[in-house]
């Protein structure tokens, strides 16, 4: 199958913002427990607050928890905005460089 260098720009751009959207959550959850973990070994004192420069558990804890929202939110805006620059960039770039050619069969 040969590409004629047509791509459905709906179904692209919806692959880029649920793939941010996940890296948004993988980040999110790495980021707030990560923190959760270091500001209570902190608290515990098996940590030096001045060498952490964390005061512990605390009201900044409880925020960071946020980033469970808000990164996949960021990551898929931002993957939206990636998949809208990549269609304008490939269909920009596609006359001088050839089509994409992409061959995907079924097995069974």
């Amino acid at each position: 199958m040969q590409g004629n260098g047509k791509i459905n720009i709906l179904a692209f751009v919806k692959f880029h913002s649920v793939m941010g959207l996940i890296l948004g959550l993988i980040f999110g959850i790495l980021y707030s427990f990560g923190g959760a973990i270091i500001d209570a070994l902190v608290t515990l004192e098996i940590l030096s607050p001045v060498a952490m420069e964390t005061p512990g558990l605390s009201y900044g804890t409880f925020l960071a928890f946020g980033a469970l929202i808000g990164m996949p939110l960021i990551g898929l805006a931002a993957g939206f905005c990636m998949g809208i620059i990549e269609v304008v960039l490939y269909k920009i770039f596609s006359k001088w460089l050839g089509n994409l050619e992409i061959d995907f069969e079924r097995k069974g």
